[in-house]
């Protein structure tokens, strides 16, 4: 008697702490990953999966079972932050055709089409900007294509005059003098210009702008980051996501999130990052 109370206090604790997987328990306990993922795809596209149609459809049913089947499942984040996480990857990727219909997708779900241009616009100091007009080109594709007007609304909080002090403002609680510090002594002082340039630009520029706030570019910032292999700076911004307000189980369940569209190293190796950075 005590063995069976003591495994049914066992899985009511995990359901407790795993919203996911208690709503997949009170919707039906004998779903497959199948399953699953037919109901997530049809949130997300408004179609069907595994449909067994198109030129290869045994790499779309290994692709979409294991995407919305199983990562989809892991973690606490919602629709809307699973779908901006991608975006933000896809478009640091610049694979374009999967950016559209991740965008459409992202819609769909409720993100607000200034969301969506605010999370590809925060790729722009991470990936530059000939990339991010590519990603801006097709989501002003996709709102014409739904007749939203574009451009949209201009969402800049800071002036010429005090761009450098609110990107400071936002810097430097999360990353100090670090990147200062990192390229001073370089020629002529231009470590320091460098320096300038990373705080009004980066934080200045981007980071105030209204539409995201600060928890979410963070956030994006670790799919950027892990999209483009850059592993050492993401140890920093997952330092900076911690400072911002994002959980541990959070950033952990971001990175697997972004894990199927980098591939097992990229992300792997992610994951290590985190957990160096946790275990400090």
């Amino acid at each position: 008697m005590f063995k069976k109370l003591f495994i049914i206090g066992l899985i009511s604790a995990f359901i407790q702490v795993n919203p996911a997987f208690a709503a997949i328990q009170n919707e039906d306990k004998n779903m497959t990953r199948a399953d699953i993922c037919k109901k997530n795809y049809k949130e997300l596209f408004n179609g069907e999966a595994l449909q067994k149609t198109g030129s290869d459809p045994e790499f779309m049913a290994i692709l979409q079972k294991n995407i919305f089947g199983e990562v989809f499942e892991i973690g606490n984040l919602n629709y809307k932050t699973r779908e901006m996480l991608t975006v933000a990857a896809l478009a640091t990727m610049q694979t374009l055709p999967q950016l559209k219909a991740h965008i459409n997708a992202a819609l769909n779900v409720g993100v607000t089409p200034v969301e969506l241009r605010e999370a590809i616009y925060q790729c722009a100091p991470f990936i530059g900007y000939p990339k991010t007009l590519n990603a801006i080109s097709i989501l002003n594709e996709v709102l014409n294509e739904k007749g939203i007007k574009t451009p949209l609304e201009d969402t800049t909080t800071v002036s010429e005059e005090n761009r450098h002090q609110k990107g400071f403002e936002i810097q430097n609680p999360l990353y100090g003098d670090e990147i200062k510090n990192l390229l001073k002594d370089l020629p002529e002082d231009m470590g320091t210009e460098a320096a300038r340039l990373l705080t009004e630009v980066c934080f200045g520029d981007f980071y105030t702008r209204s539409g995201l706030d600060l928890k979410t570019r963070e956030l994006l910032t670790i799919s950027i980051l892990m999209a483009n292999g850059k592993i050492d700076t993401l140890k920093s911004h997952i330092k900076g996501n911690l400072k911002a307000g994002n959980t541990r189980e959070t950033i952990t369940a971001a990175i697997i999130q972004v894990l199927p569209y980098t591939g097992f190293p990229d992300g792997i190796a992610a994951l290590k990052a985190a957990k160096e950075v946790f275990n400090k």
